[in-house]
Parts: structure tokens; sequence; C-alpha cells
């Protein structure tokens, strides 16, 4: 016997049931796809999908080249053929602008964009941290005001209202402002961190001569009362951009979206700027962001494109689950409604026929497999949960009729004319 191959570290098998090193089910999840397609739809964001593997430059230039992600945690690597670097994509607004460029697809106006799917990033592995996650993520392209900003946020926090976690997330907000503004606070940024370079630790020392927004964004306790005392972005503002952040502030107050001000969010990617903004949450451990995202005007031209401001997030589905899992609530079901068995000569034919019935009118059917006795077949349908035993043998056959038992006990056993079955069971499904 050959010995076992693992999966790689850091990347999850989603099995029928729950695992001890890996609490989700493939159920769970595909009902969480299923409302995210009905939540995107109601906002009417259409869906755009994009190839895994990306050229490298592509997030050397949207991402930035001084990021933690593109200089530590990306996976990349060599086309064999044409020496190309290639990168498996480390999140998804890089890939979906460059799609939006190559085809043009702002040519007839303004676009809501949604999308769903794998990203890599190889980090420490822990839990809610992996190295293959899965993101959504929605962009708002070529619109300018502070409306599509609220728009978007209020769309989470109509997500986060439906799966019944709202209460176990807060919302931060910022504004990053402008280029010329961003760049005024760098320098008086740099300034003020030299002269606490000696306190610095080894990341923040790096970030502080190529990403020092960063520096504000660190999690050492040791140095939050030196990123407290660093000059603030806000003070750095001008006209145009306060009057973009408070517009924002006036729509969330108007939808009645709580949100806490934290002048020292930056988010981790150089692209954004004006509006950022994350959710978080208090019950995941060290892994506190679930959804994060702000505006990026400019990124469009910076990828060839023609100039159109653009805004989106992203939320990671593995975080989000394990919220739901544990405080929400997300309807789906892993049982069938009916097992369907069968006894005796000629009655396979004739189960599998009302199997195909039922499953046409939109009952969940499970059939039984295999010529195993009836009181076996029972144990099988009893395990699997359904609702609903419908059972063909010799007797029901040459009589035209099937047996169908309630297997939660409130309706009994009965034997109906197949004709009936369908109405017997609308009936007792009320």
């Amino acid at each position: 016997m050959g010995q076992k191959i693992q999966a790689v570290k850091g990347m999850n098998d989603l099995l029928p049931v729950a695992q001890k090193d890996f609490a989700l089910t493939a159920g769970l999840w595909q009902a969480f796809e299923e409302s995210i397609a009905r939540w995107t739809r109601r906002y009417g964001y259409q869906p755009i999908r994009t190839p895994i593997v990306e050229q490298t430059g592509l997030f050397v230039r949207s991402i930035g080249e001084e990021t933690d992600v593109v200089g530590k945690e990306m996976y990349t690597f060599s086309d064999s053929n044409d020496a190309l670097s290639l990168t498996l994509r480390p999140e998804g607004t890089a890939s979906c602008l460059r799609a939006v460029v190559e085809h043009n697809l702002l040519y007839n106006g303004p676009l809501r964009l949604w999308y769903m799917g794998p990203m890599f990033r190889r980090e420490r592995p822990q839990k809610g941290r992996y190295r293959q996650f899965h993101q959504v993520g929605v962009e708002a392209l070529g619109f300018e005001g502070p409306d599509i900003d609220a728009e978007i946020i209020a769309m989470c926090a109509d997500l986060w209202r439906e799966l019944g976690i709202l209460p176990h997330l807060t919302l931060e907000l910022n504004s990053l402002g402008n280029r010329q503004e961003r760049a005024a606070h760098r320098n008086a940024l740099v300034a003020y961190l030299m002269q606490h370079e000696d306190s610095l630790d080894e990341d923040s020392r790096r970030r502080l001569h190529t990403n020092p927004l960063r520096v504000l964004d660190t999690k050492n306790p040791a140095l939050q009362s030196i990123c407290d005392a660093a000059p603030c972005l806000s003070d750095y503002l001008g006209e145009e951009s306060l009057a973009h952040y408070n517009g924002l502030k006036a729509l969330l107050d108007g939808l009645g979206i709580a949100y806490v001000e934290n002048p020292r969010l930056v988010r981790g990617l150089d692209y954004y700027n004006l509006t950022v903004f994350e959710w978080t949450t208090d019950k995941l451990g060290a892994q506190a962001t679930v959804c994060g995202g702000g505006r990026y005007n400019g990124l469009m031209e910076e990828l060839g494109g023609k100039p159109a401001p653009g805004i989106g997030f992203g939320m990671g589905m593995e975080r989000l689950l394990l919220l739901v899992r544990e405080f929400g609530t997300l309807a789906y079901q892993d049982a069938p409604d009916i097992y369907v068995m069968q006894q005796g000569e000629g009655t396979l034919p004739a189960a599998m026929q009302y199997a195909m019935q039922l499953r046409a009118a939109g009952w969940q059917v499970l059939q039984h497999a295999g010529s195993q006795s009836l009181k076996a077949q029972m144990k099988k349908a009893d395990a699997s949960g359904a609702r609903f035993a419908l059972i063909v043998g010799e007797s029901e056959l040459a009589e035209g009729r099937v047996t169908l038992k309630d297997m939660q006990g409130v309706r009994g056993q009965h034997t109906v004319a197949a004709v009936d079955m369908m109405n017997t069971l609308d009936e007792w499904k009320q």
C-alpha cells in the first residue's frame, strides 16, 4: 500500500461532515454561496469570473511592490514555455479590473460587479487564516460620489442582518484622502517615526522606508503609544476629501448604520484612497477582520485603462462562516426530503420512476441502492435524516399503490394510490 498523500498545509478539504481541524461543511458552504447570489442580485450586481493565475506584474503594479502581500506572501512561479512570471491571485480586485480594462467593459458606462472564489497567500496557517482562502468581492466602477460608498457598506450590513451576525460585527471607517494629501502626511509621519526608530520592531523599521502608513496598523502592543501620538492623516485632508468623507458619514447616519471612526485604519494594499472601511469582530481571536475595502480611484489608469473611479470590498468566506456557524443562522438542508425504498421482484423500475417524478416536483430524494432487506433499508432511511419514506413492495406494485411513512411519527404510515402520492406528500409537509 502506498503512502498517504495529504493536503497542502493551510489548504482545506470541504467535506460533507465537519472535521475536528476544519469545522465548515460543504453543505453550509453551498448554502452561503446561494445566499450570496441572491444578495448581489438584490442590489443589481453582475457576476464576473477571472482566472486564478495572472501575470505577476498585475499584482506588483496594483497592490504595490513594497507591500507584505507582494514581498512575502504570493505564490509565484515561471511558466516553462515562455518564461512568464505567473502568480496565484492573492486578492480579487486586481484581476477584476484587469478584465474590465482588457475587455473595455466600461464602454457603456458604470458597472456593478461581484465575484467569488479562491485566493492564495503563503501565510502561517491558523484559525481563520489559510493559504488557500476564499473571498466574495464586490466592485462598483465609474461612480464618483459617496452614495456608492454608502451603498456597498449598507449591502454588507444587509447581509450580516440576514445571516444573524450583525450584533457581532463593528464597522470601522476612515479616509485616506488623495495622493497629494497622503504624500504630505507620509513626509510628516516618516519624520516623526525616525525620532522613535530605536523603539520600533523589525517589521516597523522595514515599513518605515517602504510603506510607513502600515506602521500605524501594527498589532504590536508595545508600539501603540508611539502610533497613537503620530501625525494623523485626517489633519491633512483637503476640502474635497473632507466633503466626500462627511457625505458618506451623513448617508450612513441616515441609514442607521453605526460606525467607529478609526484614524489608524489604512488597509494593507497600496491602491486605496479616500474611503476605507473594515467590518471586525472580537469572536474569532486574532483574525478580527472579516470584510474590508475602500476606494481605489486611479487604479484603472494604473492598469492601462481610461481613468475611472472605483470602490469595492472583499469578505473572507471562511471567517464569515465560522462566525455564522457559531452565532448566526443560515438555513440549509443536508438531509433528503424523501428516502425511496423497494422490496421484491420488479419493484426497482417503479421506485426509480416515482423518485424521478418527485425530484421533478422539487423534492430532494435519496433512493436506496442495492438489494438489502426492508428492515436494513429502513435503518438507512432513518440514518439519512429524511422526513418521509416511500416504500414500493410487490403488493403495492400490483395494486398501483405506494406506502408513505412520516419518519418523524406525526402522520404515521399509510398506503395510497400512486396517483395520489404527490398530493399526500404536499399535505404532509404543511
